[in-house]
């Protein structure tokens, strides 16, 4: 599989080319992902040993993945969950945001966001 950024979503106008990198949308998604309720923070695709990694803010675009199949957009998002929430209705809510967020952003649509939850966490409380 490409790595993130090298693939490239490539429109035509009359006045020349747009191409949108794969990071770029990548970005665009953890925004959304990140401002959703329930989301702790984007998760490590890789799952080494079981253990689940938390990545800052600046690194969050690689616990998102972008691929264009068939001329359509699908994102996998990897996210840790606070621990108490109802995953399916976090989930739910995070598709819809990063949906709607990418489509505004870019003028198209996506066809698939899938969520792959790699961990939950307590918080701590004050």
């Amino acid at each position: 599989m490409p790595e993130l950024g090298q693939i490239q979503m490539t429109t035509q106008t009359q006045h020349g080319k747009i191409e949108i990198s794969s990071a770029a949308i990548a970005s665009i998604a953890s925004q959304a992902v990140l401002e959703s309720y329930g989301v702790v923070g984007m998760a490590s695709r890789s799952f080494k040993d079981g253990l689940v990694e938390s990545l800052s803010p600046g690194t969050s675009h690689r616990g998102v993945d972008v691929r264009l199949q068939d001329g359509q957009i699908i994102i996998d998002l990897y996210v840790i969950v606070e621990y108490g929430t109802r995953i399916s209705e976090v989930a739910h809510n995070m598709m819809a945001a990063v949906k709607f967020r990418v489509e505004k952003a870019l003028g198209t649509s996506v066809a698939q966001v899938n969520v792959y939850v790699q961990g939950l966490r307590v918080s701590q409380e004050d």
